[in-house]
């Protein structure tokens, strides 16, 4: 992944935009990554809804199990600090 820093990347946008068809692009300020460029393509396919949380357990392995037993820790809760 090539890296921009700031400046460089408003300066240069057109190039940016045009290397991000290609890869991700890597924008950093002081040297820390603040941001990534990616193409429309890459976003799309990144973006998709994979599907609820209740679609996501109807897939599992486990569903329609009736006899699954799950353990409590027994541990005492934290006691919260004021």
């Amino acid at each position: 992944m090539q890296k921009w820093q700031m400046q460089d990347a408003k300066a240069r946008m057109s190039e940016l935009v045009k290397s991000a068809q290609e890869q991700p692009q890597d924008i950093t300020v002081h040297g820390k990554s603040v941001a990534v460029v990616v193409s429309r393509q890459t976003f799309d396919r990144l973006s998709q809804a994979q599907g609820s949380l209740l679609d996501f357990m109807q897939r599992s392995p486990l569903a329609g199990q009736d006899d699954l037993v799950f353990e409590r820790d027994p541990s005492p809760t934290r006691d919260a600090a004021f």
